[in-house]
């Protein structure tokens, strides 16, 4: 396999396929992406024409979406490593959680990113309002979920949980975890501690200072008197 992944080291998708190379200790090529600049942005587009990012690439084949980047890499690299389980129950209930993370918590963490940069007199108060309440919604239920559990599916680190750790790590800086949240704040720590989550966190360090949302960072992650 001649594997190349298209990403940038702020991008919460880019993350989650990150984690997952890691944890499965594949050997990708990573490219990053500027798509500010026009000739890479149209050579981007190229390969794959909804222009989002991470871009998985094997040879000349793009592979698009996050998810079925994680499973294409399961399926074809070579890793005695797995993140989604063969019984088909335990894989149906990683992949209900990685769309739950992706969609209750990731979406409304993005909505609130780019409202952040709206021009001046085109915010929007009712979606930011309504993002923060579908975050505090979620977060109750991922805590409730979470009781007696180690990873949110299954015992074993999944692929739910590639896509917890950039979801959640980023959408705490906008609707932080209440203390109410005993079992969702000690899942977040052990998402932290994770050594692939920790070594995709560090390798994002740099490129912090350049996040919307990063006076909500903590700062063990982000120190503005350093960036």
């Amino acid at each position: 396999m001649d594997l190349t992944l298209h990403y940038h080291p702020l991008s919460s998708y880019c993350h989650k396929v990150l984690i997952a190379i890691d944890v499965l200790g594949i050997e990708v090529k990573k490219r990053l992406l500027n798509l500010g600049d026009p000739e890479e942005r149209a050579s981007h587009l190229a390969l794959w024409p909804t222009g989002k990012m991470p871009l998985l690439v094997d040879g000349h084949r793009p592979v698009p979406e996050s998810s079925i980047m994680i499973e294409y890499l399961q399926r074809h690299a070579k890793s005695d490593r797995t993140l989604i389980p063969d019984a088909p129950d335990a894989a149906l209930e990683v992949r209900l959680w990685d769309r739950l993370f992706d969609l209750h918590v990731m979406t409304p963490m993005q909505a609130l990113t780019a409202d952040l940069l709206r021009p001046e007199g085109q915010h929007d108060a009712h979606g930011v309002a309504k993002a923060r309440e579908g975050l505090s919604s979620t977060y109750a239920f991922i805590d409730r979920h979470l009781e007696g559990r180690t990873w949110v599916a299954g015992e074993a680190f999944s692929m739910a949980d590639c896509a917890a750790a950039p979801a959640l790590f980023y959408a705490v800086t906008y609707v932080p975890l209440s203390p109410q949240h005993v079992h969702l704040a000690a899942y977040f720590e052990r998402l932290m501690d994770h050594p692939s989550v920790a070594s995709t966190i560090d390798h994002a360090r740099p490129y912090f200072k350049f996040y919307p949302g990063r006076s909500g960072l903590s700062r063990r992650f982000f120190d503005p008197a350093t960036a």
